[in-house]
């Protein structure tokens, strides 16, 4: 029995930050299967660091 996880990030989520990041072109050309594991782990970072960002701005209004 084969489950498909469902994704956290949304997918304009990811474009933007492979932009940010610097391999978007690699995304569109061979898809997400074709990034490096550092670049993963780099997308997966700055969304962090967006995520504690926005609520840290959001606790102090």
């Amino acid at each position: 029995m084969s489950r498909r996880r469902r994704s956290v990030m949304s997918e304009s989520l990811k474009y933007e930050l492979a932009k940010d990041l610097g391999f978007y072109d690699t995304v569109q050309q061979e898809g997400w299967g074709s990034i490096r594991a550092k670049d993963a782990g780099n997308m997966v970072k700055r969304a962090i660091q967006m995520a504690e960002q926005a609520a840290a701005d959001k606790t102090n209004r």
